[in-house]
């Protein structure tokens, strides 16, 4: 015994101290019994003096089980004891390091011979957070993580698919090295560097995007905006595709536009030059300025039925008028394109400009202004770099790009790592939001439920996991959607982040497990202190004095929370601080 209980109070008790009991060197943190009449309880000592012990209550054994929390205190005369080893070891251990169903974290920071783990459903089933300041060990903590996963000799989980967005290009090293180990593992990386022409460019069909996608792509902002790219989606079907197949569906709608042109009401030299100005971007062999005009024994092309007369009217509107209508379909049903064919940027931006001239558009100065808008977002990116990220090289459909995004030459990868280091953060937002959606929407149309498990992991997920415009403008937040509702189609996020208090609450809330590293920024210390489950001030204090390489880790994946010393992976990730005394000085000869 080490002593016996003076006080009860909430869950924390105070144990007197045997005269002996500190001869057993320091006892700040170790892990006791208490063995009452009809019941074992388990504490943890956080605080000691020369006198007194004080003990927090963590849990108890039902039926020789260890169960976190307590239903019940201990009585004065429960006997407290220091906790055997290799009762330790059966609440936080993990016995084999190569057994299939359990993954090897770390060693007990506190009880050094005892091996951290955890069993992989209760980890990887659900989501995850990993939180800590900066130069604290995030970056090295996943990748030795993950690299114990698959450094198993026998157990290799072959069918895992870990998407991994980079956002500052360090985990390439880490994993690249895992398939020399076995072959049945593979490693792929796709990079956001257009200069790189030894890795895979990232590329997303255009056209197995969804209206939302294009939406985040062309960062909308006005929920007014939303029924424009709608109207332009709608003509992608048109000018998307091979003039011979859809020519009476383009005629109709250009006849359309220019008919409500001409009876618009406005001055004739400014219905004369919108006319001209559309006919010369937008016209068929059938329909242009130079399409014949027939009348009882007089033709004329097209352009010349817009002469204006001496008393500045066109003398022949009614006849184009009339004419047009002939071009017009009384049913013209236009859906947003299903993924069926390809189309560019280029077809995009032509079927905007043209939803731009469309009936009501011209009419309303603000949804004028807000389309031009989306025009210029369009033109903008078709110009940039960026726009490399959505001209695919040939036609895929949906379900088959997704296929081919974990495959490599060698066979199926385990890891793919999305490197985002080279775009901005608004841009890193609009890669990640899109593979999110797509690959939760395959995971949910798979005819057998959470059969294909998408493991989601997000660095500096602050930057992207965010209270953002998303739910006011399509309704939803995807990786607000995904929280909620991705454990049962098997889609999981892990965010690792060093500003939690910037993350979007909804997702955090639904969070399960956590590793915290070092974190002493009171914004964050108190944001995760109020919205995280089960957590308490002494956690909070413990996670504040971590040293770099060391986490607490609790969640339904720990028996209890509990501090671990990772090991250094090998190799480490390229995340090392610049060592400026190196740079500063010059060797002197």
């Amino acid at each position: 015994m080490i002593g016996k209980i003076v006080e009860i109070e909430n869950n924390n008790l105070i144990v007197e101290l045997s005269p002996d009991i500190l001869l057993k060197g320091n006892i700040l943190n170790l892990y006791v019994s208490i063995k009452d009449s009809n019941k074992t309880y388990v504490g943890e000592i956080i605080k000691v003096n020369r006198k007194e012990a004080y003990v927090s209550l963590i849990g108890e054994y039902q039926n020789n089980q260890f169960v976190f929390g307590v239903s019940s205190k201990p009585s004065f005369a429960a006997q407290v004891s220091l906790l055997p080893v290799n009762d330790v070891n059966s609440i936080i251990g993990i016995n084999d390091i190569n057994e299939k169903n359990s993954l090897y974290i770390g060693n007990s920071l506190i009880y050094q011979n005892v091996k951290i783990g955890a069993k992989i459903n209760y980890l990887f089933g659900s989501h995850f957070a990993i939180f800590g300041t900066t130069g604290t060990g995030k970056s090295c903590g996943v990748a030795r993580i993950l690299q114990n996963l698959f450094e198993k000799k026998e157990n290799i989980p072959y069918y895992s698919n870990i998407f991994v967005f980079d956002a500052s290009g360090e985990y390439h090293t880490a994993f690249q090295s895992l398939p020399n180990q076995n072959p049945a593992i593979n490693f792929k990386v796709y990079t956001t560097d257009v200069t790189d022409q030894n890795t895979e460019l990232v590329r997303i069909p255009l056209w197995i995007m969804n209206i939302d996608d294009i939406a985040i792509m062309l960062g909308i902002d006005h929920a007014e905006q939303m029924p424009i790219l709608e109207k332009a989606l709608k003509f992608v079907t048109i000018f998307g595709r091979e003039e011979e197949k859809v020519i009476k569906y383009k005629n109709s709608i250009i006849a359309k536009a220019l008919r409500d042109i001409l009876l618009s009401g406005r001055p004739a030299a400014q219905i004369r030059d919108q006319i001209f100005s559309v006919l010369t971007t937008y016209y068929t062999k059938e329909l242009n300025l130079d399409t014949p005009v027939y009348q009882p024994g007089y033709t004329r092309p097209l352009k010349q039925c817009l002469l204006i007369d001496n008393s500045g009217k066109i003398q022949a509107m009614e006849l184009l008028s009339n004419f047009l209508s002939g071009f017009i379909l009384e049913k013209l049903e236009l859906h947003i394109p299903d993924g069926s064919f390809p189309y560019t940027l280029e077809d995009l931006y032509t079927a905007l400009n043209f939803a731009l001239i469309d009936e009501g558009i011209l009419k309303n100065e603000k949804v004028y202004e807000l389309a031009n808008v989306l025009i210029v977002r369009l033109k903008t990116l078709m110009d940039s770099d960026s726009g490399n990220y959505f001209r695919y090289p040939k036609f895929i459909a949906k379900d088959q790009y997704i296929n081919e995004l974990i495959m490599t030459p060698k066979g199926k990868a385990q890891i793919i790592n999305f490197n985002i280091n080279y775009v901005d953060d608004r841009f890193a937002k609009v890669i990640t939001k899109i593979y999110a959606r797509m690959l939760f929407e395959y995971a949910k149309n798979q005819p057998n439920r959470a059969s294909i498990p998408f493991h989601i992991i997000l660095e500096e997920a602050h930057r992207y996991v965010q209270n953002d415009s998303d739910t006011k403008i399509l309704g939803y937040n995807i990786f607000d959607r995904i929280a909620k509702e991705g454990r049962k189609y098997a889609v999981l996020l892990g965010l690792i982040t060093q500003r939690p208090s910037e993350l979007s609450e909804t997702v955090l809330s639904q969070c399960t497990n956590f590793l915290m590293f070092k974190m002493i920024h009171p914004l964050d210390v108190k944001f995760v202190y109020e919205l995280v489950p089960n957590i308490t001030e002494d956690i909070i204090e413990k996670v504040k004095t971590l040293q770099a390489g060391n986490c607490m880790t609790f969640g339904t994946a720990f028996k209890i929370p509990t501090i671990v010393k990772l090991a250094m992976p090998n190799p480490s990730p390229s995340s090392n601080s610049c060592d400026v005394s190196s740079v500063w000085f010059i060797n002197q000869l």
